[in-house]
């Protein structure tokens, strides 16, 4: 799964056989959450609170790229990194 961010630890990635909604996966130590795009709301899995803040804020920020990113991996082609 092609990683598009790396922050305090945390990994983003989005794959490119992914399946709706639109979501991306935050890695954390062993935990792992996936993320609705629209809201940001963890759909599966966990994140420790302060790094679920983190990736809020730093998805929140990026809404847009990770729109666009999204929109590549349903086109077939890899996400690129989002700074």
């Amino acid at each position: 799964m092609p990683t598009i961010a790396t922050f305090k630890g945390i990994k983003i990635d989005m794959n490119v056989d992914e399946h709706p909604p639109p979501h991306f996966h935050a890695r954390y130590a062993e935990f792992v959450a996936e993320s609705r795009l629209v809201d940001f709301e963890v759909r599966e899995g966990s994140l420790p609170l302060p790094q679920l803040r983190l990736v809020r804020e730093w998805a929140s920020s990026r809404a847009e790229a990770l729109q666009a990113e999204w929109i590549r991996v349903e086109q077939g082609h890899n996400p690129r990194k989002i700074p």
